[in-house]
């Protein structure tokens, strides 16, 4: 009775896009999903009629209820089963009230996962309507409107200083499936490319790229694993996905510093930096000195350090040339105030120089070492200690041997300093190892070294003490100036009081 009351109530009709075919197929659309009862399980009566917005803007009065499974029908009508499924699944429910729609969450939940063992198994290529289908109810489910959360920057030195957990989407039981339905349709060797790139185009990638800014990390590790097999599957977007990646850096470097999605962009790159044919063309290059360096800007630099390091070091691997451009690029945004920043860039610069030729090692090794010896004097033992265990390292040992009479006059001040003053015993204890390192490997020059160092410090000495001295002569004579001025003071009181008299 309730049913063929229902029934009765007038649907809304779908609004025409305009006097041709899409209103028509719109229309269509409204209709099929109105009728899955009917056209499902005919012999069952789980049905309900729910209140829902579905993926064309249409309110109105749907049914849902389960639809027969792949293995209960003939393969002649498994396309037909899996398009009812793809519009079943295109209509998306609200999980702020987790009492309302239990029941037909739930359907969708079984629905989704039937359609990822269909995509799974697919023994034939997807059509041209499937894919539109595909295209259309992933579309209505990922790129929906988010709750608004606050987007403060709680981020000093690199740490978090209310440690919140990451918001999650209370919608994730349905969306997880969806990317996994999606993951596997982008996969499958039975998508066609010619026919998808219609509908997963440019405009479907910039919608990819804002979603990887969600708060919740699963999304956008599914988001990352998606937009990394587009890149390699749909060559057309290559170019387009480069440019956009580029973008968000840029509008993170220089004007938010807000993003929580850069780590995993970056992950991408690194696997697209690393399949980048030799020679370099020179947009890779201006990308590495416009957008990856720069992004050693931002104080939340330890957010995603580790795969930008990787980039980096990629770049270096594939062309030599390139260290020069990379180190001085890190010289240049090194951290004055940051200690934990330092020791990032400390990390990332070995990874560089492990990759250095000497040609190029010798360009930059000046200002290299200049900046290795400000830390080397750091009063934070981290910073100190992490830059010289660099000698540790042989490559970057052997480099410093080969120009050890460019590279030790401008350590030694530091070394030296270090091993006499230094606050921490693990530096001091370092530093003289380094310390005998250059003076067995050349013990005239450390010893030319050492005169000048002597030298220098004795000119410092007697600098002090000359400026000690005119310090005191000008307290000297301030004191005595003052005894004047209150002599001069009590004379013209004494004066006063005479003529008063």
């Amino acid at each position: 009775m309730i049913k063929q009351l229902l029934g009765k109530i007038p649907r809304k009709s779908s609004k025409s896009a305009g006097n041709g075919e899409n209103g028509r197929k719109n229309g269509k659309n409204s209709k099929a999903v109105a009728n899955t009862v009917s056209k499902g399980n005919s012999g069952q009566n789980n049905g309900t009629m729910i209140s829902m917005k579905h993926q064309n803007g249409n309110l109105g009065l749907y049914s849902y209820e389960v639809l027969p499974g792949f293995k209960d029908v003939p393969n002649s009508q498994k396309e037909s089963l899996f398009f009812r499924k793809l519009k079943l699944c295109s209509i998306v429910f609200d999980f702020t009230d987790p009492a309302k729609h239990v029941k037909e969450k739930e359907i969708k939940r079984q629905t989704l996962l039937e359609l990822v063992d269909y995509v799974t198994s697919a023994n034939g290529k997807f059509s041209e309507a499937v894919v539109q289908e595909v295209v259309k109810m992933v579309s209505v489910n990922m790129f929906r409107t988010p709750s608004p959360q606050p987007r403060e920057n709680k981020v000093v030195d690199g740490v978090d200083l209310e440690e919140e957990e990451p918001t999650m989407d209370l919608a994730w039981p349905h969306l997880q499936i969806v990317y996994e339905v999606f993951l596997r349709f982008v996969a499958s060797s039975e998508t066609d490319v010619k026919l998808t790139k219609k509908y997963i185009d440019q405009a479907f990638v910039l919608k990819l790229l804002d979603l990887i800014d969600s708060e919740d990390p699963r999304e956008r590790e599914y988001l990352k694993t998606i937009l990394h097999r587009i890149y390699g599957k749909f060559m057309v977007h290559r170019p387009f996905i480069r440019k956009s990646i580029n973008n968000v850096f840029y509008q993170f470097v220089f004007e938010t510093e807000k993003h929580n999605g850069i780590a995993e962009l970056l992950e991408i790159l690194g696997s697209i930096i690393n399949g980048f044919a030799l020679p370099l063309k020179e947009e890779h290059k201006m990308f590495l000195v416009r957008a990856l360096i720069p992004l050693h800007k931002p104080r939340c630099l330890a957010m995603y350090h580790q795969p930008l390091s990787y980039c980096i070091t990629q770049f270096v691997e594939k062309d030599c040339k390139l260290a020069d451009v990379v180190i001085r690029g890190l010289l240049k945004y090194w951290p004055v105030t940051n200690s934990s920043k330092e020791v990032m860039f400390l990390n990332e610069l070995e990874e560089v120089l492990e990759a250095t030729q000497s040609q190029e090692f010798q360009r930059c090794m000046v200002p290299l070492f200049h900046q290795i010896a400000r830390c080397l004097s750091s009063s934070h033992f981290q910073v100190a200690e992490r830059a010289l265990f660099l000698w540790n390292n042989d490559p970057i040992e052997n480099l410093i041997r080969q120009n050890r009479k460019v590279i030790l006059p401008i350590l030694f001040p530091a070394l030296e300093r270090n091993a006499r003053n230094h606050w921490n015993q693990a530096v001091r204890s370092l530093t003289l190892n380094v310390r005998k390192i250059f003076e067995d490997l050349d013990p005239e020059l450390f010893n030319d070294c050492l005169l000048k160092f002597q030298e220098t410090e004795k000119k410092e000495d007697e600098t002090k003490a000359r400026w000690e001295a005119r310090w005191r002569r000008l307290e000297e004579m301030g004191a005595q100036k003052t005894a004047e001025m209150e002599a001069s003071k009590q004379c013209c009181l004494k004066g006063r009081t005479g003529f008063s008299l």
